[in-house]
């Protein structure tokens, strides 16, 4: 019961946040921000992202996977509440501070590391992207209709007052209690959740660093041509708004039946280790299918191996990375995972900016492809003491 609410409360924080992520262009608009104002938006994001994934993490080591869920709904709240007021691009950047601690997916996957064993933790793992999907799916299309009804500023506030805000009021309360109630049993030790030493030691764990590099190399790429979607959708696939919305629902779409369909069938009969190199050796396929891409029937059809093989690297990387170090350990690990998309989010505009003007988009597939056979190759010559039993 715990894991299936896990579940829910991870799919409507994932539906308010891709409901934010279509309406902020249009508010930042409204609000008379240029697409260079915007760029510095996204980024300040990625970065409150990045240096608050593990410091989240060793908050949930601390304090409990409830308290971590508590403190991002939380946040979520006091993020919509602040959108919702936003008269100035001031206010748009100040709106953005609480998302430093907005991260549900590390929280829902610290909770289901704890009540899974590790034979059964990639399968249940790989469940949430099903969350993730309906997530995109149900945002998106959200975030167009309020957009379309009742203007740019309502849809950041309607998820705050008529669900969100309601509770994640009764969450803070809970979380402030909670959070006295640690201090009084088991008081924490001072300066330990952002303790650098701490949180970058788990790298000296035996593989590791290696897993964790693969996680990070591998889709990289990827993540640069993703940032760079929304441009290269109107200028190289002449999509208009609504084709380019009907694109990501069918990478929901896609999303949903990988992870709901065929990743835990594939755990079950397969090593992770065998994993690993099948969705690196996929990447590469994929990278070489961008290369070669003309136009958008070319990337519906790259999506589904595309998707397959994201969907395998995450979850496959983080069930390993959890099982292989200590158990009170797991939620820091979980919150450095989560800093690799803020990573690519903050260094992927002025990266991918360049290589699509200067390369066209076939530069992200051949960076994809060249990586990831560098990686595969890595992989097959490695031994990496991780998943050797089938899950």
């Amino acid at each position: 019961r715990v894991i299936l609410v896990t579940y829910v409360v991870a799919t409507l924080d994932l539906i308010f946040l891709f409901m934010q992520f279509g309406v902020m262009p249009y508010l930042a608009k409204s609000l008379g921000l240029d697409s260079v104002g915007f760029g510095y938006l996204q980024t300040t994001f990625g970065v409150l992202q990045l240096v608050g994934g593990p410091i989240f993490g060793r908050f949930a080591d601390q304090f409990g996977a409830r308290a971590a869920l508590i403190l991002s709904c939380a946040s979520a709240s006091a993020f919509f509440l602040l959108a919702s007021i936003t008269t100035s691009i001031p206010l748009l950047y100040l709106s953005r501070l609480p998302m430093v601690f907005m991260h549900v997916m590390p929280g829902a996957q610290k909770v289901i590391t704890d009540l899974t064993t590790p034979s059964e933790r990639a399968g249940a793992l790989g469940k949430l992207g099903l969350c993730f999907g309906i997530g995109i799916i149900l945002g998106s299309a959200l975030g167009g209709i309020l957009s379309t009804k009742f203007g740019a500023l309502r849809p950041a506030a309607a998820p705050c007052l008529y669900q969100d805000f309601l509770f994640a009021l009764l969450a803070f309360m809970q979380f402030v209690l909670g959070f006295f109630r640690q201090l009084i049993v088991g008081p924490l030790q001072a300066g330990s959740v952002f303790s650098l030493h701490k949180i970058l030691r788990l790298m000296k764990f035996p593989g590791v660093m290696e897993v964790f590099l693969v996680k990070v190399l591998a889709g990289f790429p990827i993540g640069l041509f993703l940032i760079m979607f929304s441009i290269i959708s109107m200028e190289f696939f002449g999509l208009e708004a609504a084709q380019a919305g009907y694109l990501m629902a069918y990478f929901g779409v896609l999303q949903m039946v990988v992870q709901g369909l065929v990743l835990g069938r594939l755990t079950s009969l397969f090593t992770e280790k065998t994993l690993l190199r099948l969705s690196v050796l996929v990447l590469a396929g994929v990278g070489l299918g961008m290369a070669l891409m003309r136009n958008v029937l070319h990337y519906c059809i790259v999506s589904v191996p595309l998707v397959f093989s994201l969907s395998t690297l995450a979850t496959i990387t983080d069930s390993m990375l959890t099982k292989a170090v200590p158990a009170s350990e797991t939620g820091t690990m979980l919150g450095l995972c989560a800093s690799v998309q803020p990573l690519t989010r903050t260094l992927g505009p002025t990266i991918g900016g360049i290589l699509y003007k200067h390369f066209g988009v076939s530069s992200f597939g051949c960076l994809q492809l060249s990586i990831n056979v560098g990686l595969f190759a890595y992989l097959l010559r490695s031994n990496i003491p991780l998943g050797e039993k089938k899950s």
